[in-house]
């Protein structure tokens, strides 16, 4: 069974410690075997991945705020990021088994991501059992698989959008919510994030990697190529500010981080 299959197979089951765990191993056996034959024809589209039917999906706009202060505010962080990476999970498979033709170093990179994410939902569902909570148990929002639809068409906007703006994100804003759980005396928490972070500069790096090599592909200027897939793909939207540092180590140029400032002000000059 070529790799891509396999992928599928794991992207449409349903539920998540289910698919965590045959993650793992798929990745684990490919990866002993060193066996990565693929299809060479592209897939077609998964609208809906397989996932549980809770948590409910509302807009992003919805989804309440609260503060790490209190038990239940900790949980309801847990399950947010819980529920970013159990999407991360799908994101790695559908970009396994979407789109064909390309170096085998590319499927080895996306099933050793989803892996990866699929560790990470694990060590984020168990913590929220300590708090008495469980994935589903409060809504969420599709913003990350949407992404995926919208690029599943084209690798390069793939790499371009979900690696590099959506993901590279967390490398952002993780650090701020670290701090937060420390002064909260949330240890485990903070442990998990910070392995989350770690791994997190690595897959932004190698969504990096495969944007440079798609736009080398096609002979294309990778900040030009960068700032149309943006407009077109997402608005224009791009938020701040940004972890210069870890986005270096993921891979950013010094020229990329200027001109992620830049798109930024554009784009909050257009709300004005």
């Amino acid at each position: 069974m070529h790799i891509q299959q396999q992928a599928y197979q794991c992207l449409m089951m349903k539920q998540p410690e289910e698919k965590a765990m045959a993650v793992l191993q798929l990745e684990k056996c490919a990866r002993e075997a060193n066996t990565w034959q693929c299809e060479r024809t592209p897939a077609r589209a998964v609208i809906i991945p397989g996932r549980p039917d809770k948590p409910h999906m509302i807009s992003p706009k919805k989804v309440p705020r609260r503060g790490v202060g209190s038990t239940e505010g900790r949980a309801a962080l847990y399950h947010a990021l819980a529920h970013i990476e159990f999407n991360a999970i799908n994101l790695g498979l559908d970009a396994v088994y979407r789109f064909a033709d390309m170096p085998e170093d590319f499927y080895r990179d996306w099933l050793k991501v989803a892996a990866e994410e699929a560790l990470h939902f694990t060590l984020l569902n168990e913590h929220l059992h300590r708090l008495g909570v469980q994935y589903g148990d409060f809504p969420a929002h599709n913003g990350l698989w949407d992404m995926a639809v919208k690029t599943a068409d084209d690798v390069m906007a793939r790499m371009a959008l979900v690696p590099r703006v959506l993901e590279a994100r967390g490398l952002d804003v993780t650090p701020g919510i670290i701090q937060k759980l420390r002064s909260v005396g949330d240890t485990r928490g903070v442990e998990i994030l910070e392995i989350i972070l770690r791994d997190e500069i690595t897959h932004v790096a190698i969504g990096n990697s495969w944007f440079q090599y798609c736009c080398e592909a096609r002979a294309c200027e990778p900040l030009q190529t960068f700032r149309e897939l943006l407009h077109h793909y997402a608005m224009g939207h791009l938020r701040g500010p940004f972890n210069q540092q870890a986005r270096k180590k993921a891979g950013f140029t010094d020229q990329e981080l200027h001109a992620l400032k830049a798109l930024e002000r554009d784009f909050l000059k257009q709300l004005k």
